[in-house]
């Protein structure tokens, strides 16, 4: 089967149901697409209503149109998706992608399942269960500094303008405090403590 495009009343264009990439359509799977209209809008409101960040929406709109393609290759229906069929899914795609990648494309499917739950299209999530692959980041990409190169740091820069003595105090405090630039550049004096104060 081939995904069609949202049937949609005569009031709406679909360039109303566009994902954010102004060159690319959101497509209702087949599989979604067969259960009716309501199931249909489900599908694009998961992606245009409740997802705001467009990145995200892209990302997730790939992940759910590559996991129904993989459905329909297999002659499955959206009833007829159990856990296993979403596991074996996963396990293939660890084959071509990263721990993390795979993650997130988990994470995409399992929510669009929440989404129909919620709207009464579906009884149950089939990729509830299901695990992503292990993936624990031990160390930051940040490289941190060691205590002697914060000081030689702080040393080099000079104390003779108010800009170098206020550029010299951001830093000292996002090194001692840990901060973000954005909360460090909200603090005022009294939200520091020295060392031991309680």
């Amino acid at each position: 089967m081939q995904p069609t495009k949202t049937q949609l009343p005569a009031t709406i264009t679909q360039a109303e149901i566009t994902t954010s990439d102004a060159h690319a359509s959101l497509v209702v799977p087949a599989l979604i697409a067969d259960i009716g209209n309501d199931a249909s809008w489900r599908y694009v409101e998961f992606f245009t209503a409740n997802i705001r960040n467009p990145h995200t929406r892209r990302a997730y709109a790939r992940a759910c149109a590559r996991f129904f393609a993989w459905c329909e290759q297999r002659g499955l229906t959206l009833a007829a998706i159990r856990p296993f069929d979403v596991a074996t899914y996963i396990e293939s795609l660890q084959k071509e992608h990263s721990a993390p990648g795979v993650k997130q494309q988990l994470a995409a499917v399992r929510m669009l399942f929440d989404w129909l739950i919620t709207g009464q299209v579906l009884p149950t999530n089939p990729a509830a269960a299901v695990r992503g692959p292990k993936h624990v980041v031990k160390t930051g990409a940040t490289p941190v500094l060691e205590g002697a190169e914060w000081r030689k740091l702080l040393k080099s820069i000079p104390d003779t303008t108010l800009r170098d003595l206020r550029d010299r105090a951001l830093i000292a405090t996002l090194t001692y405090s840990f901060a973000r630039i954005n909360a460090a550049l909200k603090m005022k004096v009294e939200d520091l403590r020295p060392r031991g104060a309680g």
